[in-house]
Order: structure tokens, then sequence, then C-alpha cells
């Protein structure tokens, strides 16, 4: 199969079809990001918090050059639609993340909703935020079958490998 040049530009069909045209699926983003600043945790529908992940990430890379940066604050203008949460994102979000690369957000899977349309729903968080954990870790007991079994393993291995020799 031979590559063409037209098959490797995408030509700026990107994004998941949203809404009712771009404009509309932008406002949509914008509203979505905005809550995802404000509240650091939100509820959406898979698609919308998969979509808004990429914009939260980017918008996070143009804050980290700095509020006198003309670019990120261009970028924090546009994706804010409240302008009172752009000193949180410069002075909260930003040294969160100072020493990170990449990946500033989780998203977490979550019961479908119940009404009629039972639609795919998930979690999407930004990393280090004040609220309780989603997931938890269990603690490790002693109690558990792969515990049972390896103590079980370690005692027969430490008291019958010298005796069982013949």
């Amino acid at each position: 199969m031979r590559l063409s040049l037209r098959t490797l530009i995408s030509h700026g069909r990107y994004g998941r079809r949203m809404g009712l045209g771009p404009e509309s699926r932008i406002n949509m983003l914008r509203n979505i990001l905005t809550g995802l600043v404000r509240h650091e945790r939100i509820e959406t529908t898979w698609a919308r918090a998969d979509e808004v992940r990429i914009y939260a990430e980017k918008l996070i890379d143009f804050a980290k050059r700095g509020d006198t940066d003309e670019k990120a604050m261009k970028m924090a203008d546009f994706w804010l639609t409240e302008k009172d949460l752009v000193p949180k994102l410069f002075q909260v979000l930003v040294p969160r993340f100072q020493g990170q690369d990449s990946h500033y957000t989780r998203m977490f899977q979550i019961p479908n909703r119940q009404n009629l349309d039972r639609a795919k729903m998930a979690v999407l968080e930004y990393k280090g935020n004040p609220y309780p954990p989603l997931i938890t870790r269990r603690p490790d007991s002693e109690h558990t079958l792969l515990n049972v079994l390896l103590r079980g393993y370690r005692e027969e291995r430490d008291q019958g490998g010298a005796s069982t020799s013949p």
C-alpha cells in the first residue's frame, strides 16, 4: 500500500462532532473547561470529557509560560469564560504542575446515566485536587489468598527444605 500525502494530513478534521455546529461545540468545550478549572473535578459524558481533556492539558502547557506571556494570556482569556479564574490558573494550578511535563488530568468511568439515553459517563479531574480520591487502594491485608499462600510457601521452604533431602 502506498501512502500519499493526502492520507497523512488531516486537514483540520480533528475533533468529535458535538452540538449543533462548530461554534456550539467550541462554546460547550469552553463552558466545561471553565467548570473544570473552577471545581477541579467535573462529571460529564465520556465523549465530552475525553475531548475537554485535550484542551485542559494544552491550557496548562500554555499557562506554564507565565502570566506575562502574551500567547498564554490569550489562551486563558479565550478558554475561560469566567475571567476571575485566570489568576487561579496561573497562581494555583501552574505551580502544582511545575515539575510535570504532561498528564495533568485523570479520567475515570462511572456508571451510565439512568435516564433515557443511558450515556456513558466519566469524571474528569486535575491531579492533586483537594477532594478525596475516587479510587482508594485497599491496604494489603495479611489475610488475602495470595498472602496466605506465600506465607505457607515460605514456612514450608524454611522448615522442610533442609530435612527433606535424601
